[in-house]
């Protein structure tokens, strides 16, 4: 039978903790059920946060740049960049080994040739996530640090990795307060009734965790 008891996020932590299974560090991600009308576009709810211990992750970057030597510099961090060069490549190979996309403003006229490509995997730059930045490197070190984007799916839920789970709960619990601090922030105008109506955690490999919201 499934355990529909709702636990308060201490408890929840420690109890995904006690039940490990896996041999590898588990991610543990947050799941959250919103209560929005995923039909309707002022309804969508996307964001930043800067999680203070990062998702223990380190994400793969590419940078669309129209300044050769910004491009330069970036490739000399060992991340992808390119201008219409790295846009022609991802049209004619339609792959995409990266998973955030940062874009100059200038670019951005650009990559809908390759809209098709990134749009449905979520790799769109948007001003809304702070992907269209006139700083690239700036933008680049908070990624490295933490930073995350997030929106909700099309049956309006969230997922968003908050650490590992061989992590300290504290830190666990700082990064989760965070996240869910900015996502109640980001409650659209026309939203009615209860916005977050279900908040779940797990490990990559565990069974969920319904947590009060």
């Amino acid at each position: 039978m499934k355990d529909q008891k709702k636990y308060n996020l201490i408890e929840a932590l420690e109890l995904i903790k006690k039940n490990k299974k896996a041999k590898f560090d588990e991610s543990i991600e947050a799941h959250l059920k919103l209560g929005i009308d995923v039909k309707k576009g002022d309804q969508q709810v996307r964001g930043t946060a800067i999680l203070p211990h990062g998702t223990g992750k380190t994400k793969k970057i590419a940078v669309f740049s129209e300044k050769d030597d910004e491009i330069n510099e970036i490739k000399k961090m060992g991340i992808l960049a390119g201008g219409e060069d790295l846009i022609e490549e991802i049209k004619k190979t339609e792959k995409c080994d990266f998973e955030v996309a940062i874009a100059t403003p200038e670019m951005m006229k650009s990559l809908p040739k390759i809209a098709r490509i990134l749009g449905p995997k979520g790799l769109m730059p948007s001003p809304k996530t702070e992907t269209v930045t006139t700083n690239i490197k700036r933008t680049i070190e908070e990624l490295q640090k933490g930073k995350i984007t997030f929106k909700n799916d099309d049956s309006g839920n969230i997922h968003q990795a908050i650490g590992k789970i061989s992590w300290p709960i504290e830190k666990l619990q700082e990064n989760f307060d965070i996240f869910l601090e900015i996502v109640k922030k980001g409650k659209p105008i026309k939203s009615k009734g209860v916005f977050i109506k279900n908040i779940a955690l797990c490990s990559t490999m565990g069974k969920s965790v319904k947590i009060v919201a």
